[in-house]
Formats: C-alpha cells, structure tokens, sequence
C-alpha cells in the first residue's frame, strides 16, 4: 500500500473543484476532505454528487451546476462560498473527451466542445479570482491533457480546447501572479476512471498504451489527486505557470 503526504497547509483552506462527483474529479474531492480543507465542488450530476456526499467525512458542500451556462456556474460558486467561505483553491477540473471524426463537426458541436472543455474554466477563475486577491494569494489548478502532445486522433475539439488550456495557463499565471496567485495545469495521460474502463480501455488498447509508457503500471485517479493536492498546498510555492505530468513517462 502506498503511503501518501499529509499537507498541513490544506488544513481549513476552501477549495472549489469542478467536475467533482466522478472520475478524476471525485478522486479529487474525496482527497482535499481528507486534508481537512473545506471542500465544494459543482457537477451537474446530482445523483453521482449525492453518493459522494454521502460516503465522504468532512466538511463539504455541493451545488448542481451545468457548466456550460456561465450563470449557471457563478450561482453555484455563491452557494458553495456561502457555506464554506470564499475559495483560495480552484481546481478547474471538469471535461468530456467524447470521441468524435473530423468530418462530423459542425459549428454548433465546436462551440459545445469549447464551452464543456474550455470556456468555464476561464469564468471560474474570473469569479474566484478576486476573493483571493483579497486573502492575499491562492491556487488555480487546470486539467489538461497529454492528448494534444501526442497527437491523439478522433476528438479533434477536445484536444483543440485541452491544448489552449495550456496557453490560458500561461497568460493567467503572469495576469495573476502579481497578487502571488498560482496558476498550473496538470497534465493526466490515460487515466483509468470508470468511463474509460467502460468505453475504450479494451485489453488491446491499454496493451498498445502501456508499451508507450516508461512505467508498467495504468494510471488511477488518485494519482492525478496527490499532484493536485501539491500544487495546492504550500509545499509548491514558486511553482507557477507550469505544466506538471502525470503521464507514466509516455510523453
């Protein structure tokens, strides 16, 4: 079994994640109530939200939220302040990596690639950010992906809207930086949630993939978790504007 880092640090900090009741997000979750932060997160599937409320200990809150209704996501992040305070940890988590050919996109299924991918991360932030400028600094951890770097095929959209995750990355870092605001994103290769299991993690997929790995074993969401859980601690201090891998060496 492994053993895992406490950060004192953590301890009472809100934190804010979306896309917390499943998969890498609920890893999440689950992982900032065990550091004793105060922990809220957003998702719009309430049944997945309530059996996460129900078999998790701390202090932690939920609001029903499509993600891709900016108002919708601002309303959310009032009720979750409203319980637990104003965040100083922001975990953009939430996405879809739907499969789909080139030939098939139309303009409308390209904005709701960005808008379920991208967009909100960039409208969370601009909520969340100047609560934290006010308590003098905070974290901002964004989900990317390493499907962009590899030149993964058959979700053109979705590597789109991850690889421009990168760049807002970047330009935030340096916006907020002044007001000792991080900015990282984390970098997942092929993260083995129950949604892959059930759709593509067939034996010859994960076989032709882990030949591509440094590293022998798959990827669990829990890993994704403890490098979140580092960036926002205070351990990670001067650590900003950066990408941080969590791919197993296959990039």
């Amino acid at each position: 079994m492994t053993d895992f880092a406490i950060y004192p640090s953590l301890k009472g900090k809100t934190v804010f994640i979306t896309g917390g009741a499943s998969g890498i997000g609920a890893e999440i979750t689950r992982a900032f109530a065990a550091q004793g932060a105060r922990t809220g997160f957003v998702d719009f599937d309430e049944t997945a939200a309530q059996t996460l409320l129900d078999t998790t200990e701390g202090d932690i809150a939920f609001a029903p939220c499509d993600l891709r209704d900016i108002d919708a996501l601002r309303a959310a992040f009032d009720c979750l302040e409203s319980k637990l305070g104003p965040a100083t940890v922001l975990v953009n988590n939430a996405a879809r990596d739907d499969r789909h050919d080139w030939r098939d996109v139309t303009p409308e299924y390209w904005d709701e690639r960005m808008n379920t991918n991208l967009r909100h991360m960039f409208f969370a932030t601009q909520k969340v950010a100047p609560g934290m400028i006010d308590a003098g600094g905070g974290s901002i951890i964004n989900m990317g992906s390493n499907s962009w770097m590899e030149a993964v095929g058959n979700m053109p959209a979705y590597t789109t809207a991850k690889a421009a995750v990168h760049g807002m990355t970047r330009t935030l870092a340096r916006d907020l930086g002044k007001d000792r605001i991080r900015v990282n994103t984390v970098v997942p290769g092929w993260v083995m949630t129950e949604r892959q299991k059930q759709l593509w993690a067939t034996p010859e997929a994960l076989a032709d993939h882990v030949k591509g790995q440094c590293l022998p074993d798959l990827i669990e969401p829990v890993y994704l978790a403890r490098m979140v859980l580092f960036l926002a601690s205070d351990d990670s201090a001067m650590c900003t504007a950066n990408n941080y891998m969590v791919t197993a060496g296959s990039i």
